[in-house]
């Protein structure tokens, strides 16, 4: 899965950032707004910054890649904070209570 991938790279480091690539761009998710990430990481490939991984990751988790959030999953990657990037990939509960 794609997201695990994502994953790796930035705890494990298990994978390279060009074979990061090639596996997102394998395993594309039919997500209407991952779409526009698949196009850039044809373009620039392995250049990409991680911010477009994270906002990918967010994304193919059904979360709006909001620039705050993706600066939050940056700040828990460089601490190696999985629980906060855990967190962060979570939707918020709706204010009402509602689901």
């Amino acid at each position: 899965m794609t997201t695990d991938a994502i994953d790796a790279y930035f705890f494990e480091k298990a994978i390279s950032k060009a074979a990061l690539v090639e596996r997102i761009l394998r395993d594309r998710s039919e997500r209407p707004a991952a779409q526009p990430y698949y196009r850039a990481f044809e373009l620039v490939g392995a250049r990409a910054a991680d911010e477009a991984f994270l906002a990918l990751r967010l994304v193919l988790t059904g979360l709006p890649a909001e620039d705050d959030r993706v600066q939050r999953l940056r700040e828990a990657v460089a601490a190696g904070d999985r629980a906060a990037y855990g967190r962060e990939l979570i939707a918020p509960a709706p204010a009402d209570g509602n689901t």
